[in-house]
């Protein structure tokens, strides 16, 4: 380790590196000769883009994935929203009901969760016309926020956005409690993150839909069990019928609305990013999240590159090696880095073998699910 690593590791918040920090983010190659290296203050960075023949050679055996060719019910695109509740059933509702939700988690607890266990191969789903690597309809976009006191926000540190932070819930059908990465999302109620679907939902295997999980919070900007945005406590999940009922990962995208922290919406408090759909596959994007096989989930990481289609289905993927606690992190195009957001066009979803990881592909349905949750409040 270089003097200049070994400073950088003893400063608190910072992660260790053998490598030194670039002044710039270099410019990626597209889409061949990865470079990996480390970046400080606050987290590592992957950088990856690999030819598309390695892709299409690891995507046809993926370990935790659905057949890429596999349809999806009729009703797979429509989405069903659910209140917040605790353990014991009881509803997010009420200050009584959020007090007792920070109690349960506890710096003790938060560091036994575990990363949420990824999505295991489901049965076979009815056949549907397959969707090719076109975009499915005409590309959209949504605005970015900052925050809404920018002089509250801590300095921009090089590559840790204040608009991504980590999950924490329990999952009813075994007690256990797990973690995964969100990210803020401005829409007009302010109030709103993006996850995975399997990070609020169980998800249906054989018919029988799944659960939805239990005492869940969002900590922005978590490290190393510092809260510098407070805690936010869900009030009401949405994700798609497609996950719900059926388990299929081309649908594994949830949207949360939180309750305001001390009357501070959670977008006016760290800033949200923007949403784009019907984007082309091959997309230079950012991914962000805090995945368990690295620094143990305790700090932000980020995996740049060019996505590329997921073998023949309409999913994306991307070679980051990202591993649990990463699933619902935000895969995001045109990051600012001075400030920390971007657009976002993919959520963490699965790993499959030799490190690649999948999102599900962002069309018109991920657009109503926004503008269906976007206004609860």
């Amino acid at each position: 380790m270089d003097d200049q690593a070994s400073e950088a590791a003893s400063l608190p918040g910072t992660a260790r590196s053998c490598l030194k920090r670039p002044r710039h983010l270099p410019e990626f190659p597209r889409p061949t000769a990865g470079k990996v290296f480390s970046v400080r203050p606050s987290r590592r960075i992957l950088v990856s883009s690999m030819a598309v023949a390695a892709l299409l050679a690891t995507s046809s055996g993926l370990a935790s994935a659905i057949p890429a060719d596999a349809g999806r019910p009729a009703d797979g695109a429509a989405t069903l929203s659910a209140r917040a509740t605790l353990a014991d059933g009881a509803r997010v509702d009420s200050r009584s009901e959020i007090d007792r939700l920070e109690k349960y988690w506890t710096p003790e607890r938060m560091a036994k969760a575990v990363p949420a266990d990824v999505p295991g191969p489901r049965a076979a789903l009815p056949a549907a016309p397959p969707r090719g690597a076109g975009p499915t309809g005409r590309p959209g976009t949504t605005p970015a926020a900052p925050p809404l006191k920018a002089g509250e926000r801590a300095a921009p540190r090089v590559n840790e956005s204040s608009a991504v932070g980590k999950v924490y819930f329990r999952n009813p059908v075994n007690g256990g409690d797990y973690m995964c990465s969100a990210a803020a999302i401005n829409s007009p109620s302010k109030q709103m993150v993006t996850t995975a679907g399997h990070c609020v939902n169980t998800g249906g295997v054989n018919g029988v839909a799944g659960h939805w999980m239990q005492n869940w919070v969002y900590i922005p900007r978590y490290r190393s069990g510092a809260r510098p945005f407070g805690t936010y406590a869900a009030k009401e999940y949405r994700s798609f019928n497609g996950w719900i009922n059926s388990g299929d990962l081309t649908r594994d995208v949830a949207m949360v609305t939180t309750w305001p922290l001390n009357g501070a919406r959670v977008v006016d408090a760290t800033g949200g990013h923007g949403l784009s759909w019907n984007f082309s596959r091959t997309q230079h994007m950012t991914v962000l999240g805090y995945p368990g096989n690295k620094d143990n989930g305790e700090l932000q990481w980020a995996c740049q590159g060019t996505t590329q289609q997921d073998g023949a289905g309409p999913k994306i993927a991307m070679h980051c090696d990202f591993g649990g606690g990463s699933s619902g992190g935000p895969w995001l195009r045109e990051l600012n880095d001075a400030n920390g957001l971007g657009s976002q066009n993919g959520v963490m979803s699965t790993i499959s073998s030799g490190g690649w990881n999948q999102s599900p592909y962002f069309d018109d349905p991920v657009k109503a699910m926004f503008d269906a949750q976007g206004s609860i409040t």
